[in-house]
């Protein structure tokens, strides 16, 4: 399987954020008829759950593509259908800009699988995310979009497949439209979008600034009906 042709330039994709310690079959299940294009697997720390049998379960569940979108390097596992190689370009800290990819590499490479290198850029939104307690980074101010921009330029330029725009797991607010709207125009890699978006409202807004692949995980943990709504903003594009 392709990665780039699940997250592209050429149409906008609704993807399922699981955090193993949350795991919830009846979402996955909702997935199904919910033009959901694939899941991403992984959190900033895992206590209880486990990558492996999370995404067993998910394979038992459905047929959508499972990408693991891992915390760090022992959240991995050969029975995904892809990895997304994360750099936090936001942050200064090398355990998260390079270390942990050093950690993870040989055994990457041993599992076999795919790798899709994604910089990932944490924007304030309102709130401390687990993100920044786990990286010991500080988000960048959604104020400054000409640093957004620029970080997103060097992604590009670094060679990095896709820019991942996050607001942090349930933080108040989500990446301002601005904001993605600005990157997508000086990019031409997919951009990412998630945390904080709680309303199908919010989803076609983000669409429409530019966003090529939403990104929901928190607010279907608490309601897994929203999906249902924020469906309705894609087509059958898996």
């Amino acid at each position: 399987m392709k990665i780039k042709k699940l997250i592209s330039k050429k149409k906008q994709k609704l993807a399922v954020l699981i955090d193993p310690d949350k795991f919830n079959p009846e979402l996955i299940k909702m997935a199904e008829t919910c033009n959901v294009s694939f899941f991403l697997v992984g959190g900033s720390k895992l206590y209880s759950g486990n990558i492996t049998t999370t995404v067993r379960l998910i394979k038992q569940i459905s047929k959508i593509p499972v990408l693991l979108f891992p915390g760090d390097e022992t959240q991995l596992c050969a029975e995904a259908d892809g990895l997304l190689v994360l750099s936090l370009l936001s942050g200064r800290n090398p355990e998260y800009l390079i270390e942990k990819h050093v950690k993870a590499a040989s055994k990457i490479k041993q599992l076999g699988l795919t790798t899709f290198p994604v910089a990932y850029l944490l924007i304030e939104g309102g709130s401390i995310s687990e993100t920044q307690k786990v990286t010991h980074t500080k988000p960048l101010s959604a104020n400054n979009i000409l640093n957004i921009v620029n970080t997103a330029l060097a992604a590009e330029q670094l060679g990095f497949k896709a820019v991942y725009l996050e607001a942090g797991s349930g933080s108040k607010q989500n990446v301002p439209e601005r904001v993605v709207s600005a990157v997508s125009k000086n990019i031409d890699i997919p951009v990412m979008v998630g945390g904080g978006i709680k309303v199908a409202e919010k989803v076609k807004s983000l669409l429409e600034a530019g966003a090529n692949v939403i990104v929901v995980g928190n607010a279907l943990e608490k309601n897994v009906l929203l999906l249902n709504k924020l469906a309705v903003n894609f087509k059958v594009n898996k």
